[in-house]
């Protein structure tokens, strides 16, 4: 098989859902969240090293928590809910000192121009409370974007032999494969096909 050198030229589709208490996917159908801008994802590592002798004698990584920014056109107040944990009362949501928000599952796609998509699974985070921003409105109109950042853990994830916080799958164009099968492994649901009809 032939390596695939094609950039990445979007990101679409992110799903997120409720982990269980078994930890072995979520109670409800993944739910999407439309109209991403920018998602990223960062695994920050170190080597530590151990010196004897004049020299390096040992190395070793050392493994932060996955930090994750998200940027959407907007995330509605019912996904903020359920994201957040946010308690609600007569149609009101709020936010409080003693919150502790929900631990999530995430998978997005990040897209490609032959139609290829590789996709990025998050077993296991949580998000934090944004910040809350407007300013006023002047000649020209200006879309305001919401973001979203978070942290993610190692899970156990059945396939693995060790736990993992970042899992990824690829699929070409026209293809589903590798999707299902991480849908699968990361919600224990199938891909909710018919999300996307009609936008």
């Amino acid at each position: 098989m032939s390596k695939n050198y094609h950039s990445t030229t979007g990101v679409d589709e992110f799903y997120y859902g409720l982990l269980n208490e078994t930890e072995d996917g979520t109670e409800e159908v993944p739910e999407l969240v439309d109209f991403p801008q920018e998602i990223s994802v960062n695994a920050p590592q170190t080597i530590e090293k151990a010196y004897g002798g004049n020299k390096v004698a040992e190395m070793a990584t050392s493994n932060g928590p996955v930090e994750v920014s998200t940027q959407f056109h907007k995330v509605p107040m019912e996904d903020r809910v359920k994201i957040l944990g946010l308690e609600t009362s007569n149609g009101l949501s709020a936010y409080g000192s003693t919150d502790n928000p929900p631990y999530i599952v995430c998978v997005f796609a990040k897209t490609h121009e032959d139609g290829s998509k590789e996709w990025v699974g998050l077993p296991k985070g949580k998000f934090m409370k944004p910040s809350e921003t407007a300013s006023t409105k002047t000649d020209t109109v200006t879309f305001s974007s919401d973001t979203v950042t978070g942290e993610f853990m190692d899970r156990a994830v059945e396939g693995f032999t060790e736990d993992k916080s970042v899992i990824f799958a690829r699929d070409e164009k026209g293809e589903t494969t590798q999707r299902d099968a991480l849908f699968a492994a990361l919600f224990g649901q199938p891909y909710p096909e018919g999300d996307l009809e009609g936008i």
